[in-house]
């Protein structure tokens, strides 16, 4: 009998020490943040590279592999009723990201799920005003939106492997592009135009059941960067001025947090969002690889947080995620170029009245996870 009580007060404790853990462990999230999102059984990766393809270069005058070696890194917007992914894709030429050339391919989707992709890229290096910034790096990551007139925008790295810098184009049909340059070329006697800039968030807000870009306080308004989270305001969507503080310097508005997912980068993702209880800026933590990173989660891994701020005030955080939302939990997001793991979300959507969010996956593939307000899924578990 003392052997059987023994056994059963051993067993009643695993039970509480496993309640204990599993409740600290549990991913909740708050009623303002947008979650959780579901990966598709049996769809992802959604974009593969594809070595069949081949493109003329206007740089090189050579037909290259253009998407041969990794497709990632999507944009998304909603064109004639169908998803649209504007995704980077690197050839075969050179070792290691960022060393080949990028340029951004075209999918077309009825469900948001299946992709026709084009046989040619639609925005990449050439021998045009652009030139000087974008060759031989390229294209890099776009995030890509539409204002209620129906002008699409994109805001994409160009990568001349020297200094990354924002550049941005506009677009009737998301096919034939404009190219304006670096977008901070001007703003304070061009102060900001040789600084490292990447990752560019405008502000949009489902519009009679459109996202669509807007103004807030008569400026648009961008949230941008890798290391910190900065803004930018702008009149006409092509020339931007930072915001910045008293002393004239980039105002950072969110940084990364010791300790946490995002201990090493807060670099934005998709377009942010107005929402009734603020602005959700969705963006991608890395953790950091030495003591000072979440250690729930791999080091030099990307998961993807969300930040809420004023919708009165958009430079003032209110609060934001202490757990990913999501994180690399698949094979095909920690293996690839990226080992780590990776969800890097730059791309969402929204599509038949759910929110379609496409990421990269290890730097190599593009994935979709899928929210459906009237039915959440769990966010991603902790471990």
């Amino acid at each position: 009998m003392k052997n059987i009580l023994k056994t059963v007060q051993f067993l009643v404790l695993l039970l509480i020490v496993d309640a204990c853990f599993g409740q600290a462990q549990t991913n909740v999230l708050p009623a303002w943040a947008f979650g959780g999102f579901a990966r598709p059984i049996d769809v992802n990766p959604i974009i593969s590279p594809d070595t069949a393809s081949r493109f003329m270069d206007p740089v090189s005058k050579k037909q290259v592999p253009w998407e041969a070696n990794d497709t990632f890194n999507p944009g998304a917007t909603i064109k004639n009723g169908k998803v649209v992914v504007l995704y980077r894709a690197e050839d075969l030429f050179g070792i290691g990201i960022g060393f080949r050339t990028s340029r951004l391919g075209y999918a077309e989707s009825s469900d948001g799920i299946h992709f026709n992709r084009r046989k040619a890229p639609v925005l990449f290096p050439a021998n045009d005003n652009a030139k000087e910034f974008e060759w031989p790096g390229g294209c890099e990551d776009p995030r890509v939106a539409v204002t209620p007139n129906g002008t699409y925008v994109v805001f994409y790295t160009e990568w001349n492997r020297k200094l990354p810098r924002l550049g941005v184009a506009t677009s009737k049909d998301l096919i034939h592009w404009k190219k304006h340059g670096p977008i901070f070329e001007t703003a304070y006697g061009g102060k900001f135009f040789n600084i490292a800039s990447k990752s560019a968030s405008i502000l949009t807000k489902v519009v009679n059941g459109k996202q669509v870009i807007i103004k807030i306080n008569g400026k648009y308004w961008l949230y941008w960067g890798e290391q910190h989270v900065y803004a930018a305001t702008s009149t006409n969507l092509v020339d931007w001025a930072p915001v910045i503080d008293a002393n004239g310097e980039l105002k950072q508005l969110i940084s990364p947090r010791k300790g946490y997912f995002d201990s090493d980068l807060t670099e934005c993702g998709p377009p942010a969002l107005m929402t009734d209880k603020g602005i959700i800026l969705f963006y991608n933590g890395k953790n950091k690889a030495d003591d000072d990173r979440d250690k729930r989660f791999n080091a030099n891994s990307y998961c993807a947080g969300q930040a809420l701020f004023d919708k009165k005030d958009p430079s003032k955080p209110i609060t934001r995620l202490d757990l990913p939302f999501l994180r690399p939990m698949e094979p095909f997001e920690k293996s690839g170029q990226y080992v780590n793991g990776t969800v890097f979300i730059e791309g969402m959507v929204y599509f038949k009245n759910k929110w379609f969010l496409y990421y990269g996956c290890a730097d190599s593939r593009v994935g979709v996870a899928i929210y459906d307000p009237a039915n959440p899924a769990k966010p991603d578990a902790v471990d």
